[in-house]
Formats: C-alpha cells, sequence, structure tokens
C-alpha cells in the first residue's frame, strides 16, 4: 500500500464523491477529499466513484466502493461471478491490456518513490493467457464450505469455481466439493494445498486442528486420479524437475519457459552462482549453456530435489544448502554472473553488501516484490547500472508482479 502522502486528520474523512488518481500496489485507488488520503479497492485511475468508510487511521482511511458515477473506458465486465467476494483477484474489473499497463506504471511509480531511482524509458512486459494459468492454489474450508479467503480477513467464501487455476486444479477443486459431503471428510481439514502438472496432482495438507489419517489420502486417490505421492515431475525449460511437498515451484504455467529464458538472457558463461536457487529451474539451464554454477538454496526438501534433478539430467553443477546471507559471508570471487531470486522480502543489506564487495559483473535479480526490489536497487545502482528491466505478469487478474532487472557493474 502506498501511505506516502498521508494526512494525520484523515480520521475527519466522512466519504462522499473521489476521483480516482491512480492504482498503488496492493490493488487499492488512491483518491483525495479535502486533503485526506483514500483507498478504495475495485475501481480505475480516472473513475470518478462514491464510497463507504470502512476504516479510519491516522495516516489514511479505507473505504469500499459503493457506486462508479463515472466509468473509466478500461473497465470490463470480471469474468468470474465470485469477484469482490473472495480475495484471490483484485482486477478483474479492468481488461487484461490495461491491467498490463497499471502494472508497468506502479513498478516505475514504487522504484522512484522508495528506491530514489529513475527506472528506464521503456520496461519490458512478458505476458500469456490471463485466465486458466495457475497450477497451484490454496483451498481453505469451515462450516460454510470451501473456498478462498475473504479479502482482508480469515473468512471463508465459499465458490463454485474458480477462472484463474488450470483445467486441472479446476477438476480437483469440483471433485474435493463433492467429496465434503461425505462422512469420511474430515471436519478439522481447514486448509488444502493442490499442485498440479496437468496430470499428476499433488496434495498438501497445510492446516488441520487434528492429525490427517492416512485412510483420507487413500480416498483421495480413488477420486482424484494420478494423485502423486511426496512429489511429482514437471516439465519446463527442457528438463523434468521433481518438485516435493515443501519445494517452490512457479505458479504460471504458461510462462515458467519466458521467465527462464528472460531471467538467463545476457548470462556470462564463466564462474555463475545463483542464490535461492530452489529445485533448480534457473540453476540447471544455466549450467547447460555452459556456465560453471554454484546453486544455494536454504530448504532442504528444495535441496534434495535441486540435487537429485541435477543428476537425473546430466548436469554438472555445484549445490549447496546453505541461506544466501550465510554463504556470501565466506565466498570467494570472482564471479562473472550472479542470479538471485529472493523471496518476498528481498535481499536485505548483508546480502547486497556482500554482493558489491564480491562485484560480478553481471547481476540479475528476480523479483517478486517491486518495493523491496527498489530497496535492494536503491543500493547497488552507484556501482550497476540498469541494463534491462522486465515486468513479468506471473499473476494475472491481481496485483503481484514479478520484475527481472539485468545489471551491468560501471
Amino acid at each position: 500500500m502506498d501511505t506516502s502522502e498521508t494526512n494525520p486528520d484523515a480520521a475527519h474523512f466522512d466519504g462522499g464523491p473521489l476521483d480516482i488518481e491512480k492504482l498503488v500496489y496492493g490493488g487499492d485507488g488512491l483518491s483525495r477529499s479535502s486533503g485526506h488520503v483514500v483507498f478504495t479497492p475495485y475501481v480505475l485511475p480516472g473513475e470518478r466513484v462514491s464510497v463507504t468508510v470502512t476504516e479510519r487511521k491516522a495516516q489514511h482511511v479505507r473505504a469500499a466502493l459503493d457506486d462508479v458515477l463515472t466509468p473509466s473506458p478500461h473497465r470490463a465486465t470480471p469474468p468470474c461471478a465470485h469477484f469482490t467476494h473472495c480475495g484471490g483477484c483484485h482486477y478483474q474489473h479492468t481488461t487484461y491490456e490495461n491491467q498490463v499497463a497499471l502494472k508497468v506504471e506502479i513498478l516505475k511509480e514504487t522504484l522512484q518513490r522508495v528506491g530514489r531511482i529513475t527506472p528506464p524509458d521503456h520496461i519490458d512486459t512478458i505476458t500469456g493467457p490471463p485466465l486458466a494459468y495457475r497450477n497451484r492454489a490454496q483451498f481453505h474450508m469451515d462450516h460454510r464450505g470451501i473456498g478462498y479467503h475473504e479479502e482482508g480477513s480469515r473468512t471463508v467464501q465459499p465458490i463454485t469455481r474458480c477462472e484463474i487455476i488450470s483445467p486441472k486444479l479446476l477438476h480437483v477443486f469440483e471433485r474435493l466439493r463433492g467429496m465434503r459431503g461425505d462422512r469420511r471428510w474430515p471436519n478439522f481439514l481447514r486448509t488444502l494445498e493442490v499442485f498440479t502438472n496437468e496430470t499428476e496432482v499433488q496434495l498438501n495438507v497445510l492446516n488441520a486442528s487434528q492429525p490427517i489419517a492416512k485412510r483420507f489420502f487413500g480416498w483421495c486417490a480413488e477420486e482424484i486420479p494420478v494423485l502423486a505421492s511426496s512429489s511429482l515431475t514437471y516439465a519446463a525449460a527442457g528438463f523434468d524437475f521433481r518438485v516435493s511437498h515443501d519445494s517452490f515451484f512457479q505458479v504460471n504455467r504458461f510462462l515458467i519457459d519466458p521467465l527462464v529464458n528472460a531471467a538467463l538472457e545476457g548470462a556470462e558463461t564463466g564462474r555463475a552462482l545463483d542464490l535461492y536457487s530452489g529445485v533448480g529451474l534457473l540453476a540447471l539451464p544455466l549450467a547447460k549453456r555452459g556456465a560453471q554454477v554454484t546453486a544455494v538454496e536454504n530448504g532442504r526438501a528444495a535441496w534434495h530435489d535441486l540435487q537429485f534433478n541435477a543428476q537425473t539430467a546430466g548436469v554438472s553443477l555445484e549445490g549447496l544448502q546453505a541461506s544466501a546471507e550465510d554463504y556470501l559471508a565466506t565466498a570467494e570471487g570472482p564471479f562473472d554472473f550472479v542470479l538471485a531470486d529472493p523471496p518476498r522480502a528481498g535481499l536485505g543489506k548483508k546480502v547486497v553488501a556482500r554482493l558489491l564487495a564480491l562485484k560480478p559483473r553481471l547481476l540479475t535479480i528476480v523479483s517478486c516484490d517491486p518495493a523491496t526490489l527498489a530497496r535492494d536497487l536503491a543500493a547497488l545502482v552507484p556501482t550497476y547500472a540498469i541494463e534491462k528491466l522486465t515486468m513479468v505478469d506471473l499473476f494475472p487478474q491481481t496485483y503481484h508482479l514479478e520484475t527481472i532487472v539485468r545489471l551491468r557493474s560501471e
């Protein structure tokens, strides 16, 4: 949420018509009334709307949309009947082309505001089909039914279908809905995660108030054919990756290969370092291109998958189980190329400091949060020039965006 422009008297705002200035990261529209900053979801820049105040804070006001008085020409009919009720999507009220344009502007604004960075004049975009793209989803359940959490709460919003999950996931969801009426269903089960390669299906219990008996998974295997045991194999970027229960893998089934290609574009073929390597999605293609790769991954399951995947593919690389911070504390250069795909928290000060000390010729960051990316870049750009910036729309219909930034030492 953008709270850079605030007013201590925001609590006195009583509602009324608002003119939406822009969207901010998080999905809300920003507007002002008598100097008060107001955040409202499901609106678009240029629209005039009426709202009801839902939350008052010292720095801003949150409001619910009542009516669109003057709609944007980019407003569209949402493809999903559950839009605005479940918290899964934020942008279904506008065309996909406009979603992409809005995300590029949000990325630029965040880099400027948080990092004081002037973005390149041109930002590349990588897009794919805007629906049926997710290969992984978490389904929550309680006495009301099965679905997603409502926006900003832990309340379950039951749904009948989801437009952004893959056909196989949708089939599994429909089977789970039917199974919930059976006496064999454990009513203490709260969250199931489902992952698929469109053939195999992996079920992970994320939340239950009691242990789940093995017979439940046996029943699931009867109802959901090709149910994987502890892992499944995902074909991507020219390799077959084993992905275990606790391992991360990209969720947009259409954009995995384009993401890999963009992240490795311009990569040096000398000594390379892949930080936050996961199961090896970027490390294996990088090694195949001729680089001498050291792949660093902290998660135990993912590290085992990385080792297995490299061995199975016949790819030579050094895989280390360690945090990026711990590895870099004693790492010795020089590195020709460093690739970093950190979690939402970003690289952080210690990792950035060590990268600056090692000073690889080329540094590529794959980021899932523009604010933490801007913070990290602010410390890097005195030493590195931004050679290319790419916005990858891995999460259509939502405010989330992925950024690939290629930096070269000056």
